[in-house]
């Protein structure tokens, strides 16, 4: 019988290889692997809430589970249980600072979670679920939690007065922040920043940066930007400055044409000032002494009512600030009479008047251009009249003239060597210069006569213009073969 079990079921080694390296893998998984499950790291900020998970994973059930705590680690390393959940006692909350913030989401050993309230910038550190277990003993998993603080910027411009050393212009600050946060300036006037940082008890990380220059007048009303970079921030914070640079009145006196003749009326001088802080007083006073009883001042206006040699003076303008008093001062020369002033082109019409110039010019020198080329292209190209055809040598630069009368039909039949036709339409003759004896062309060849039946009709008297009677024979030309008196095609 057990043979016969054996017959049924033969046993495979190989197949219990594999059950067994299975068996050992998932044994060896079940030991690698924590059992206390928690997450490695969590942020969070302060005021808000934030949930610790842990659960116990006892893969074969054999693990007796009598407690479990969750013990908190601040950076100093100090230990301390923040709750306790036994099955039988239940939950217990030992430290103070997380008494009423802390509780178990879960009445269970399996799954004691807890959930942190009101959270506190000193709440970062370690968090431990710790299990006291049999017969293994305690169990343990860790979670850090990261603080994070928005930080709380600021910017400020600094007023300074004007002056020849490097002080502080502006400031920028990003307070309370976790991680620290970095600080740039972006500014057109050529200063030089500082940065230092302040660490907070709660792990807080405060930055404060200064931007120096050497302030001038022009510096004054210029922007200067803070930007700060963080973590938290979705986009970086800037915050534009305006400089403020305190200066004495810079002080210019306008109006004065140089035409003041005697007999003119409400010749005025203007005091201009620019100062920081604004102007308080302006005070108009004349070198010679009292002002002459023409002149009339409102604020910062000098009127005379009428020119006379009183006022051929020097006038003074002082403008004062809260820094101080600055002047300046013009002299007026009286004139006996009006002086005619030339009155110059405008501005516009000089700038006109260039621009037309110059588009002149550009076109006269576009034309020369175009003009160049196309005498050069017509020196270039071919010919534009037809040159006279070319003539044989040893051929007679005499033409035969025309029948006065159309051919009859002798003359239309096939011509023998040495005859010549004439076309009824006034072209020229066309002379047959193939020799069937010989092959020879005319030039080499005795010369070419006319036919009997031609000699008879030029001698009857029916040609319109008569051979000359001493030449009755067409004179040798040297042409070829397959040549023609007509020149070939040209293209003008």
């Amino acid at each position: 019988m057990a043979r016969d079990y054996a017959a049924r079921c033969p046993v495979y080694p190989m197949r219990n290889a594999w059950l067994v390296a299975v068996a050992v893998l998932l044994a060896a998984q079940e030991i690698g692997a924590p059992k206390v499950q928690v997450a490695e790291e969590l942020e969070a900020y302060p005021t808000e809430s934030v949930e610790l998970s842990c659960q116990f994973n006892d893969g074969g059930g054999l693990t007796k589970l009598t407690q479990v705590s969750w013990i908190w680690e601040p950076s100093d390393g100090h230990r301390d249980n923040i709750a306790v959940y036994h099955p039988v006692y239940g939950q217990s909350f030992p430290n103070v600072a997380f008494k009423d913030r802390v509780v178990f989401l879960h009445n269970s050993l399996e799954n004691p979670s807890i959930r942190i309230s009101n959270l506190r910038m000193s709440d970062a550190g370690r968090y431990t679920c710790e299990y006291a277990t049999y017969p293994t003993g305690n169990e343990q998993g860790t979670t850090t939690l990261i603080m994070l603080s928005k930080p709380k910027n600021s910017a400020n411009g600094v007023t300074v007065q004007a002056g020849t050393k490097s002080v502080v212009v502006a400031r920028c600050e990003a307070a309370d922040a976790k991680p620290a946060a970095t600080i740039e300036w972006l500014a057109p006037v050529g200063g030089n920043h500082s940065t230092s940082t302040t660490s907070g008890p709660d792990g807080t990380v405060t930055v404060r940066s200064e931007y120096r220059l050497v302030p001038t007048p022009a510096d004054n009303g210029r922007e200067v930007i803070c930007r700060v970079n963080q973590k938290t921030q979705k986009q970086p914070w800037v915050y534009p400055i305006k400089l403020s640079v305190e200066y004495l009145p810079s002080v210019s006196i306008e109006g004065y044409d140089h035409n003041w003749y005697v007999g003119r009326s409400d010749a005025t001088l203007v005091c201009l000032a620019n100062a920081n802080p604004e102007p308080t007083t302006i005070t108009w006073t004349a070198a010679s002494g009292p002002l002459p009883e023409t002149v009339v001042v409102e604020g910062n206006k000098l009127t005379v009512r009428k020119v006379d040699d009183a006022v051929n003076t020097t006038f003074i303008c002082e403008v004062k600030n809260r820094l101080g008093s600055s002047r300046n001062q013009i002299t007026t020369v009286v004139i006996e009479e009006e002086r005619q002033l030339i009155q110059g082109p405008s501005t516009g019409a000089v700038i006109g008047a260039i621009l037309g110039a110059l588009i002149f010019i550009c076109i006269v020198i576009i034309g020369t251009i175009f003009f160049i080329r196309n005498r050069q292209e017509d020196a270039e190209g071919p010919p534009k009249h037809k040159p006279p055809p070319p003539v044989k040598a040893g051929s007679s630069t005499e033409m035969l003239n025309k029948p006065s009368e159309p051919p009859t039909a002798t003359e239309t039949a096939p011509l023998s060597p040495g005859e010549v036709y004439y076309e009824p339409t006034g072209r020229e003759p066309v002379t047959n210069l193939d020799d069937e004896t010989t092959g020879a062309l005319n030039g080499r060849a005795p010369p070419v006569k006319y036919d009997k039946e031609c000699k008879d009709h030029a001698a009857d008297g029916h040609h319109s213009n008569d051979l000359d009677s001493s030449n009755h024979e067409v004179p040798a030309a040297n042409i070829s073969r397959g040549e023609s008196f007509v020149s070939p095609a040209m293209y003008v």
